[in-house]
């Protein structure tokens, strides 16, 4: 940043200044469903708790779960981050702001703009906490202190399925006589859409390969 940006953040000695993308996340899934559909996918919403409940129906299974790996599979070694961001409306908030670590930051998008944040490991709770919403304002007002009139100010809460690595992996499970082709995809904790589309390749791969090997089967069985 030139000398004269940085006037606008007293606080700081140094600073970076970069032209990057956003994605809005909503509308992006919501497009993202119409895509799937339109190319003869389908959309089912059920709750299930084991994935042997899915072996009459389908013969390869890509989970997908995030932190619902931990019980559905259980994979310990995923664990929530929680996350506390405030949505607000501050139309004329045009440009990203993001301190230091990265925990304070100001992300204008089409309708709203976001204001974080919080990291806390190991945390469940899905309410809202009042106190860590005023602290997120005050930070981030002090890096754009207009936004001390910003409008419709909500509180969301979520939690960010962390691990020492994204699982990208086969695996095949096995009851009786029975088995279960599984292509694991989960773990991305707060990075999933900047690492969605390359791992969602790296899955589809892995899924063509069962494919292969069932192919493979199938025509053995007919010989």
């Amino acid at each position: 940043m030139t000398a004269k940006e940085l006037k606008k953040f007293p606080q700081h000695q140094f600073g970076q200044a970069f032209t990057t993308l956003k994605c809005d996340c909503p509308p992006y899934l919501l497009w993202l469903e119409k895509r799937l559909k339109e190319n003869g996918g389908q959309v089912q919403a059920r709750k299930i708790e084991d994935l042997w409940e899915l072996h009459s129906d389908y013969d390869i299974i890509v989970n997908c779960s995030g932190i619902g790996s931990r019980k559905l599979v259980g994979d310990l070694e995923i664990h929530p981050i929680r996350g506390q961001v405030l949505k607000v409306h501050a139309p004329w908030v045009k440009h990203f702001i993001r301190d230091g670590d990265g925990l304070t930051y100001i992300y204008p998008g089409i309708h709203i703009v976001t204001l974080g944040g919080t990291r806390q490991k190991d945390d469940w709770n899905l309410s809202p906490d009042p106190s860590t919403s005023k602290n997120i304002f005050d930070r981030c007002c002090s890096l754009e202190p207009s936004l001390q009139r910003a409008q419709d100010i909500k509180v969301r809460v979520g939690l960010r399925p962390s691990r020492s690595a994204v699982r990208l992996q086969k695996e095949i499970l096995f009851r009786g006589n029975e088995q279960l082709l599984v292509v694991h995809n989960y773990g991305h904790s707060g990075g999933g859409f900047s690492t969605h589309q390359g791992t969602a390749r790296e899955a589809t791969q892995l899924v063509k390969e069962y494919i292969g090997t069932l192919e493979m089967s199938r025509f053995k069985a007919k010989l």
